[in-house]
C-alpha cells in the first residue's frame, strides 16, 4: 500500500525502471570503461570470433535534458545547485540559461554556490558573477526556502551530489526544501545522481530525540539511497512537518549499478576531496565529535587522523588554516600524531576500531566526547558503549534490530536494483 501510494505521490520521468536492470550483454566494469572485448575459438576449424560487450554509458538525471527541458519550458524556476551540478564540464544554471530556460534565483547549501566555504561558515546572499542570478543561502538561520523567496517561482529544480551519509547536511537541505515545496504548493524536479557508496548500509539508526541538522530522519549512518531514492522515502513516511506530501519529480540514473563505487567527477565539497576520502567519511565523520582531528586543516582530510596525546609517533601532522577548507582546523598549528589511512585498503566498508582505539588512548577520557557526537551517531547508545568498554561486535549486534527494519522499509522505495 506504502509503494503504490508513494508512486502516485512521486512521478518518475521518462525511464522504466527495469531498463536500469544490466542485460545479458552489459559488462559490469569497475574502471568505467566503455567496452571490452573477449575473443573465442569456435568448434573445429572455425575462425575466432569477437563478441563486443558494450557498457552502456552511465547518464545523471542532469544529462537526460530530452526528458526535463520541456517541463521547464515558459516556467520561473529556482535552482538548488553547487559545485557538483553539472553536465560534462558545463554548470547546469549555464546549460539551462543557455537553452532558454528562466532561472529566478539560486539556492546554495552548506559550502555555497560554487563549493568552496568552511564546514558551518557563514554563506551570505549575493550575486552570481557570471550570470548576475541571485544567490540565497540554504544554511545557518534560513536552510528553509521561505514563501517571500519562492513567491516567483513555478518549480523548484534540485540537483546536488550527495555522498551517502547521514549527517552530509545536503540531504538535509533537500528535506526543507520539499517542506517548502509542499507547504506552498510549489512542484518540485529531482535530477537524480547516484550514491557513490549506494552499496553500504551501516551504522546505527536515528532516534527521533537525536534530531538535527546533521541527521533529520530515522535512518542508518550509511543509508544506501540516492537522494531520488530518499526524496521518495521522506514523503511515503510522512516525515516533513504535519505530514505534508510534496510533489516530486525525479529523472532516475541511467545505468546505474549501486554494487559499484562511483567514482566522483567534481569533489563534493572542500574537504571531501577524492575517492578515499569518501570510502573513509562514513565512519571517520564520527570524530568530529570528538579530541581527535580528521584532518582538516591539511591537503589529507578525512584520510588521515591523530591528536597530539596519541602514543604512537610513528606518523604525525600539523594542522594549519587553509583557505577555502578550513582556517580553524582543531588543533591548529600543533603536532597531531595517530593514523595514514590515505592508502589503506578497506577490508570493511564501516568500522569502528579507529574510534575504540583513540578512545583507550586518550588521556582524558572524560572530555574524549563533546555534545555534537550524540547528534552524528544519532544516538546517545554509541557513547555509552564505547564508554562501557563494548567490543565493536557487541555494538554491531545492537544496531542489528534497528538496521533490519530500515532495509525492510527502504526496499519501498528504490528506483534502482539493489546491492543487498
Amino acid at each position: 500500500m506504502m509503494m503504490t501510494y508513494s508512486i502516485l505521490r512521486t512521478a518518475v520521468f521518462g525511464l522504466v525502471l527495469a531498463s536500469c536492470q544490466p542485460t545479458a550483454s552489459t559488462s559490469a566494469s569497475s574502471d568505467n570503461s566503455a567496452s571490452a572485448g573477449t575473443a573465442t575459438q569456435e568448434t573445429q576449424g572455425a575462425a575466432p570470433t569477437v563478441i563486443e560487450q558494450l557498457q552502456a554509458p552511465l547518464l545523471t538525471g542532469a544529462e537526460q535534458t530530452e526528458l526535463y527541458l520541456p517541463y521547464l519550458q515558459g516556467k520561473r524556476v529556482a535552482m538548488v545547485v553547487n559545485q557538483t551540478s553539472i553536465i560534462g564540464k558545463k554548470h547546469l544554471v549555464d546549460t539551462l540559461l543557455s537553452r532558454g530556460v528562466k532561472i529566478s534565483v539560486i539556492f546554495a547549501p552548506e559550502h555555497g554556490f560554487r563549493g568552496d566555504a568552511d564546514a558551518g561558515a557563514h554563506i551570505s546572499n549575493t550575486k552570481d558573477a557570471k550570470t548576475g542570478l541571485p544567490i540565497l543561502s540554504l544554511y545557518g538561520n534560513n536552510k528553509k526556502p521561505t514563501a517571500e523567496q519562492l513567491k516567483d517561482v513555478d518549480v523548484v529544480l534540485f540537483d546536488i551530489q550527495d555522498v551517502g551519509v547521514r549527517f552530509y547536511t545536503y540531504s538535509s537541505t533537500m528535506h526543507y526544501v520539499m517542506e517548502a515545496c509542499a507547504e506552498l504548493n510549489k512542484p518540485m524536479l529531482l535530477l537524480d545522481r547516484p550514491n557513490p557508496i549506494g552499496y553500504l548500509i551501516d551504522g546505527p539508526v536515528l532516534v527521533p530525540e537525536r534530531k538535527s541538522f546533521v541527521g533529520m530522519n530515522t535512518i542508518p549512518i550509511a543509508h544506501g539511497l540516492t537522494l531520488g531514492e530518499y526524496a521518495q522515502m521522506i514523503n511515503g513516511q510522512k516525515w516533513l512537518k504535519n505530514g505534508v506530501q510534496a510533489q516530486v519529480k525525479i529523472i532516475p540514473v541511467k545505468n546505474y549499478d549501486r554494487k559499484q563505487f562511483y567514482s566522483l567527477p567534481v569533489k563534493p565539497s572542500p574537504n571531501l576531496p577524492n575517492d578515499q576520502s569518501i570510502k573513509l567519511y562514513p565512519f571517520l565523520c564520527l570524530f568530529e565529535g570528538t579530541t581527535v582531528s580528521m584532518g582538516r586543516g591539511t591537503q589529507m582530510p578525512f584520510q588521515v587522523i591523530g591528536a597530539p596525546y596519541y602514543p604512537d609517533k610513528s606518523f604525525s601532522f600539523t594542522p594549519v588554516p587553509i583557505q577555502g577548507m578550513s582556517m580553524e582546523p582543531p588543533y591548529k598549528n600543533q603536532v597531531c600524531y595517530g593514523k595514514d589511512l590515505r592508502n589503506v585498503r578497506l577490508t570493511e566498508n564501516f568500522t569502528l576500531k579507529y574510534l575504540l582505539d583513540f578512545y583507550q588512548a586518550s588521556n582524558q577520557k572524560e572530555k574524549f566526547f563533546n555534545n555534537f557526537f550524540k547528534n552524528l551517531a544519532g544516538t546517545e547508545e554509541l557513547q555509552q558503549q564505547i564508554i562501557a568498554s563494548k567490543t565493536e561486535a557487541e555494538i554491531r549486534a545492537s544496531w542489528k534490530p534497528g538496521l533490519d527494519q530500515y532495509k525492510k522499509m527502504r526496499q519501498q522505495y528504490l528506483l534502482y536494483p539493489d546491492a543487498q
